[in-house]
C-alpha cells in the first residue's frame, strides 16, 4: 500500500441510527430497481461519514458480500435453482474472467495514490450511472455471436467487471445483468440471478487480496457500523421492494442517474 493511502477515520463517530437510517435510504433506492444499492453507498462513506477513499470501498466490499449473501435465496425463490444452473456455463465463462479482474482491481485500488484513486472511482461512478440507464431504460437485444465469440468476450467482459467491483467495493451487478443479456442472450430475471452467483464468488476473491495489506484494520474498528448500515440497507431493500412499480422507470432512472453523476463530480473534486 502507498504511503498515502490512508484508512482515516478509523472509526466512525456517527450515532447507530443515523448510520441504520444511510443505510436504509441506500436499500430502498437499491431496492426500487432491483440491486444492492452498493454504487450510492460509497459516496455516502466518503461524503457523510468520512471515509477515506480506500477505506470506503473495503466497507463497501464488506456491506456487499452481505447483501449479496442475503440477497441470493430470496433471489431463487423468483428463479429456480435448477433454471439457473442450467446456465452454469455462462457463469463459468463470466468468472474465467472476473475472479482475475477482482484480484488484479483490489491490487491496483491497494497501490494507487489517494488522489488517484478519488478520480478512478469518479470516473466508474459514470460508467455506472450509463449502466444503469442501459440496463433498465433502453431494450436490451442481444448480439447474437457464434460461441468462439461469445466466450473470449465473456472473459474479457468479466476481467473488466471484476476490476470495476474490486476498486468500487460492489457487487457488479449494474454491469454483469447486460453483459449477460447482451453476450449470452439470456432474459434480465434470470441474468439477475446468474449475475448473484458470479458476483459471490469475485467478491471473495477481492476480499482475499485485500486482506493481504492489512486493510481489514477499518473493519474490525467499525464492526457496529458496518453492521448498523447492513441493517438499514436490508430492511431498506424490503421496503424499496415492495415499493417497485409505484415510480415511473422514465423518472426513476434517470433521477438516480443523475445522483451517481453528481457523486462522481463530489468524489473527483474530493481528490
Amino acid at each position: 500500500m502507498t504511503t498515502d493511502q490512508t484508512l482515516a477515520p478509523l472509526r466512525s463517530t456517527h450515532s447507530l441510527p443515523v448510520v441504520f437510517g444511510a443505510g436504509a435510504a441506500i436499500g430502498v433506492l437499491g431496492g426500487m430497481i432491483g440491486l444492492g444499492g452498493a454504487e450510492f453507498r460509497l459516496p455516502l462513506l466518503i461524503s457523510l461519514f468520512g471515509f477515506a477513499a480506500l477505506a470506503a470501498v473495503i466497507l463497501n466490499k464488506a456491506m456487499s458480500l452481505v447483501v449479496v449473501i442475503t440477497a441470493l435465496p430470496a433471489r431463487l425463490t423468483a428463479v429456480s435453482a435448477s433454471e439457473v444452473a442450467g446456465h452454469w456455463p455462462v457463469a463459468v465463462n463470466l468468472l474465467a474472467g472476473s475472479l482475475l479482474g477482482a484480484w488484479a482491481g483490489a491490487s491496483w485500488a491497494v497501490r494507487m495514490r489517494s488522489t488517484t484513486l478519488y478520480k478512478v472511482l469518479a470516473a466508474l461512478m459514470v460508467l455506472m450511472a450509463a449502466a444503469l440507464l442501459v440496463t433498465h431504460i433502453s431494450a436490451l437485444g442481444t448480439l447474437d455471436l457464434s460461441l468462439w465469440a461469445q466466450v473470449p468476450l465473456g472473459v474479457v467482459a468479466g476481467f473488466g467487471i471484476g476490476v470495476v467491483a474490486a476498486i468500487m467495493g460492489v457487487a457488479g451487478g449494474e454491469l454483469l445483468i447486460p453483459t449477460i443479456v447482451l453476450l449470452f442472450g439470456q432474459d434480465i430475471k434470470t441474468a439477475g440471478s446468474l449475475s448473484l452467483l458470479v458476483s459471490l464468488p469475485t467478491m471473495l476473491v477481492a476480499f482475499a487480496r485485500y486482506s493481504r495489506d492489512g486493510s481489514f484494520a477499518v473493519l474490525g474498528a467499525n464492526r457496529r457500523f458496518a453492521l448498523a448500515v447492513v441493517a438499514g440497507s436490508i430492511a431498506g431493500a424490503v421496503l424499496g421492494g415492495l415499493l417497485l412499480g409505484v415510480f415511473p422507470d422514465m423518472v426513476l432512472i434517470p433521477a438516480l442517474a443523475v445522483i451517481l453523476l453528481i457523486s462522481a463530480v463530489k468524489l473527483a473534486r474530493h481528490a
